[in-house]
């Protein structure tokens, strides 16, 4: 029973983003939205602006933001986008 695990573990989450450019702004409501309705209560979403912080590109990876990570439950999935394909989204960081 791995999906009931999965279910009950908490989400953790982390989203680059570049400023306030439209893009990032739909991504942080997007992500914030699935996380609402898909996750409610056992989700960590941490933002983290790249125009602010440029150096967590390199040390993290991230080379085309807005790119959403889900850190745990592993394995680690990385979502790159604005998150407008909502089903997408959920699959990809274990929802269903």
């Amino acid at each position: 029973m791995p999906a009931v695990a999965i279910r009950s573990t908490r989400l953790v989450l982390r989203l680059y983003v570049a400023g306030k450019a439209p893009n990032s702004l739909l991504a942080i409501a997007n992500a914030n939205a699935i996380c609402a309705e898909h996750f409610a209560s056992r989700h960590d979403l941490e933002v983290i602006d790249l125009l602010r912080h440029p150096g967590r590109a390199l040390e993290d990876g991230i080379i085309v933001t807005p790119t959403l990570i889900k850190l745990s439950p592993l394995p680690v999935q990385r979502v790159v986008g604005n998150r407008s394909d909502t089903v997408q989204v959920v699959l990809a960081l274990g929802g269903g």
